[in-house]
């Protein structure tokens, strides 16, 4: 009973008709149809379903696309490669197998993707180098099937969607590297222009996609993130600028803002008679910087002389205002400024 069983299975297989892809899996791109060791033989009819199409292989070399929805008549349409095939048919045994492989042509959508490495180019704003890392989706459908498959499928006789994504994620870093360098975007520009920075990207990348026999349809950047040392770096400038604002706020500019904290740091580290010495420089030189701060608030220029100060410089109330917002701002210890605050109140 097994033999006739396997005898009438044999003969179905030799007789059979109608090729298609069946219910594929939503992952695939290419796979190479075959049941149970099937072989073309009388095959007389191809079924292309929707959205699929057909590529035809004999020793290794593509002989036919089908990419036209239907069905095709393989004895009777006009197919070059048909008559090659037929020749190597003998009894129903082939000399050599045909390859019957079936693709998608509908577009894969929403792909994600993420670099794999830190991408490095220069801040053209702050002249630092950034480390960036960034990650999202695209979508693609393949334009060329006999390019993808002699580039890209090879030898496989299933080839699916997270084959190509690595693919694609190797070619991402050099083009996108290569646009950050030249669209002179600085690190704090990055999100912001993540749109634009995409659309750029996918224009240098197209050709590189197009010579493997698929096209890039969609390519969006979701994220992006920093690594360390350009955190670290950005963290310090984002700490200078605050400091700038505070000193602005308090009528300082940055490098008095600068000189004070030298003072106060001295003043803290130093020990014993040195110590002393340094803490009453460090005194004499806060005097001297609320001298010109108040100079400056009184009579509108930086640092004004005594005989420019006028009364107001003179004005506790002004100095008590500004001693505050210098404390407020951690520009100046609460030991410092009780002691100042006490200075002025005792000269009333």
């Amino acid at each position: 009973m097994e033999n006739k069983d396997g005898f009438l299975n044999s003969v179905k297989r030799q007789l059979r008709s109608v090729v298609q892809w069946e219910n594929p899996d939503p992952a695939l791109l290419f796979e190479r149809w075959t049941e149970n060791g099937d072989e073309i033989k009388n095959l007389s009819k191809l079924i292309v379903g929707p959205g699929q199409g057909c590529l035809f292989v004999y020793q290794g070399k593509v002989e036919g696309v089908f990419t036209k929805e239907g069905m095709v008549d393989l004895a009777t349409d006009n197919i070059p490669f048909w008559t090659t095939v037929v020749k190597v048919m003998q009894s129903f045994e082939s000399e050599h197998k045909v390859g019957i492989f079936f693709f998608r042509q509908s577009e894969v959508l929403n792909n994600k993707w993420g670099t794999t490495s830190v991408i490095k180019y220069n801040d053209p704003v702050y002249k630092f180098p950034v480390g960036l890392r960034a990650h999202g989706n695209y979508s693609y459908k393949i334009v060329d099937p006999q390019l993808f498959f002699t580039n890209v499928v090879g030898g496989h006789e299933r080839y699916v969607a997270d084959n190509i994504r690595e693919v694609i994620t190797a070619r991402l870093s050099q083009p996108l590297t290569d646009f950050l360098a030249e669209s002179k975007h600085s690190y704090v520009d990055i999100d912001a222009m993540r749109e634009e920075i995409a659309e750029g990207l996918i224009v240098k990348i197209s050709g590189v996609f197009e010579d493997l026999g698929f096209a890039m349809t969609d390519f969006r950047i979701e994220g992006t993130s920093f690594d360390a040392d350009t955190i670290r770096r950005i963290n310090q400038i984002a700490d200078k600028q605050a400091e700038m604002q505070a000193a602005e706020a308090v009528g300082l500019s940055f490098s008095q803002m600068e000189q004070l904290a030298a003072l106060r740091e001295a003043a803290r580290n130093e020990g014993g008679v040195a110590g002393m010495g340094v803490g009453m420089g460090a005194g004499l030189g806060l005097g001297n910087i609320m001298g010109g701060v108040m100079g400056a608030n009184m009579t509108g220029q930086p640092g004004a002389s005594e005989s420019g100060k006028a009364d107001g410089a003179n004005d506790p109330k002004a100095k008590l205002s500004i001693l505050k917002q210098m404390h407020d701002e951690k520009l100046i210890s609460t030991e410092e400024y009780e002691n100042k605050k006490k200075e002025i109140l005792d000269n009333l």
